[in-house]
């Protein structure tokens, strides 16, 4: 018998639909009921491609006697993070408050209030792995919610007094020496042998190396720009790259980047796109330009939904084993590309028959110096044969967020490519969100089956705003630019903390808990504050308008008055203020004929901040012909015909 996330729209609501467990989706009519039933509340936040998530649900959800616990002492909740990443943001600071990490699932014991009293994330149905079992520890809350309700409570007002206090400030920041910094402590943490940052897991982090990339070009220091070389070829070489499909997984599980944690999302193939891309425009390097155009190729044919828009994430596991899709036995090659090829690719692709991974091979070039070998036919032999398996599971809501910087990804890649396929998919996608998700100037978190959701979050606003500045640099087309200036200055205007600086993750008018968070950290996307002020520098360097300016140096020193604490984690902010203090060329093309205008943009350098006029008083063309007005730093050269 169903739920009541039947009604639901989110997948991962719907994954739990059919539970025994009595759920209700966050609403009034849940925190009511547990008031009137004097029932603490249980708040399972997740995702639908969560391996985690899955484990929890078959060990525990799905289970009857577990549910039966559930529904008599409790009043529980799903709440699906991508939707609603407030709610996510709010009960993650609640979980590291109270554990000190923090993950998904997410499980919250808290009052009809919305106050929480505990915290964790994946409970195992019997006490393992120093866990409690999650039906004990049921039992444990229900049996203090009515003896000693006292102590559980005043846990809750102190992780509430915890989180409210004042925002921690360390003053006026060297911002000469915050980039400096920063690259250093990156340089300490980077792994000179396999590449990336720190130890085991590895994540991608696409946000951090654009820093260390515009940091290395600006500086001319080639150490730098080794290592995002090396972190980028050595993710390319190993198994969180998928070399039979395409596009990246989530993270490493290991240091050599072998073994990935299997799903597939939207976030990291957009941010990765962007990351190859541009350090091919740098360094003139095929094998970034493959890279990047083999990740679009899997998220045109694979992400890619009917209107244009672009679905979420691909699960990790089928049949229960995470993984499963995505490794092959020795015999399976063999027997898919016959003994002589089968070989071959076995030998170049580190495929044995003992396995490279428990059991069994993930393809990968860890081991192997020829990177540029054409296994084209076979590559898509194992694709086909892949695809009879049984199916992943496919988030298939279209997020806002996770679109912009999609439509941004092919932006930049259509920059450096010139294939229009990439630019028609762009312009398709921002489309499909104008039509769906945008009421004028009013933003909608996420769209799923013709419904979208109730409002828009700072990351929202923020990243769609840089999708429509990357539109502008791919096409100059300045309806693009106009509305990007549009959609910063509702962001500027909705989600300010006036008194404090920054911007809150949600409007004042929406906000419904305890706390409005506020981001500045990146985490595997990088931070609405810090997006916002990347925003800010281009726009102000694209127009010039003075607004821009001063939102960009405040905004710019509230975040260095924060980042000081982890400036590691502060990518975004990083890059933001390197253009701020070293801006990229500014070109004015005085345009003779608009159909030149295509011949332009492939001369255009990577980062330029380019605007077209039509001849002007300002503005005269020399020659009677199309010219360049083009300034470097704080000198303008003379006016020329041809950028060189």
């Amino acid at each position: 018998m169903s739920n009541r996330l039947i009604n639901e729209s989110s997948p991962y609501l719907l994954q739990h639909a059919e539970n025994p467990v009595d759920w209700y989706p966050w609403c009034e009519e849940a925190f009511e009921k547990a008031k009137r039933e004097d029932k603490p509340i249980f708040l399972s936040i997740g995702y639908s491609t969560c391996h985690w998530c899955h484990v929890m649900a078959h060990e525990s959800f799905e289970d009857r006697k577990t549910a039966a616990i559930l529904n008599r002492h409790f009043i529980s909740v799903k709440v699906d993070r991508e939707e609603r990443p407030d709610i996510d943001s709010v009960y993650m600071a609640v979980c590291q408050a109270f554990t000190g990490s923090g993950g998904w699932p997410m499980s919250i014991f808290m009052t009809w209030d919305k106050k929480p009293f505990l915290a964790g994330t994946y409970f195992p149905v019997r006490a393992r792995f120093g866990m409690p079992g999650f039906s004990d520890l049921l039992r444990v809350v229900a049996e203090q919610w009515n003896s000693d309700r006292e102590t559980l409570l005043q846990s809750a007002d102190e992780v509430i007094a915890h989180l409210k206090r004042p925002e921690f400030h360390y003053g006026d920041a060297d911002n000469e020496n915050l980039c400096v910094q920063a690259v250093r402590l990156f340089s300490e943490s980077f792994d000179n042998i396999y590449g990336g940052f720190g130890d085991a897991p590895k994540f991608p982090m696409p946000h951090n190396l654009l820093f260390l990339l515009c940091y290395a070009a600006q500086n001319k220091a080639p150490n730098v720009l080794e290592m995002v070389e090396k972190t980028l070829t050595q993710m390319r070489k190993g198994g969180i790259f998928d070399h039979v499909g395409y596009g990246f997984s989530r993270y490493s599980t290991d240091k050599h980047f072998l073994a990935p944690h299997f799903e597939k999302m939207l976030y990291d193939n957009a941010l990765l796109i962007i990351a190859y891309a541009s350090v091919y425009a740098v360094t003139q390097n095929v094998l970034y330009l493959d890279t990047a155009e083999k990740t679009a190729q899997y998220v045109l044919r694979e992400m890619t939904a009917p209107g244009g828009g672009f679905y979420s994430a691909q699960d990790a596991d089928s049949e229960g084993v995470e993984g499963k899709y995505y490794t092959f036995t020795f015999a399976e090659i063999m027997e898919v590309l016959g003994k002589e090829k089968g070989e071959q690719f076995a030998g170049i692709f580190d495929i044995t028959v003992g396995g490279n991974f428990e059991g069994v091979n993930i393809p990968n070039l860890l081991k192997s110096n020829d990177l540029h070998a054409d296994f084209e036919e076979e590559i898509q032999k194992l694709y086909d044969y892949r695809k009879k398996r049984s199916k992943l599971h496919l988030d298939d809501k279209i997020l806002t967020s996770w679109n912009a910087l999609m439509i941004a990804a092919l932006c930049v890649l259509y920059r450096v490519a010139r294939k229009e396929e990439y630019l028609g998919a762009a312009v398709n996608a921002q489309v499909f969100l104008e039509k769906n998700v945008s009421r004028g100037l009013c933003l909608f978190a996420s769209w799923r089956e013709g419904k979208a959701s109730e409002k828009g979050f700072l990351d929202d606003y923020a990243f769609y705003t840089a999708a429509l500045m990357e539109l502008y640099h791919a096409t100059l087309n300045r309806e693009y630019l106009e509305r990007a200036e549009q959609f910063c200055r509702e962001a500027a205007g909705k989600f300010v903390d006036s008194e404090n600086g920054g911007f809150y993750l949600t409007d004042e008018d929406s906000a419904e808990l305890f706390i409005n968070p506020k981001e500045i950290y990146d985490g595997a996307v990088p931070s609405g504050n810090g997006v916002m002020n990347y925003n800010f520098v281009r726009l102000y360097q694209l127009t010039e308008k003075e607004e821009y300016r001063e939102l960009a140096q405040k905004q710019i020193h509230y975040m260095a008055g924060r980042a000081q604490e982890y400036l590691t984690g502060h990518g975004m902010f990083l890059f933001a203020k390197l253009l701020y203090d070293n801006p990229p060329v500014h070109i004015v093309v005085a345009l003779k004929d608009r159909l030149e205008l295509e011949n332009i943009r492939a001369q255009l350098p990577f980062l330029a901040n380019v605007i077209v006029v039509s001849e002007s008083g300002e503005y005269p063309l020399v020659n009677d012909k199309t010219t360049f007005y083009v300034c470097k730093g704080h000198v303008c050269l003379e006016p020329a015909n041809t950028l060189s």
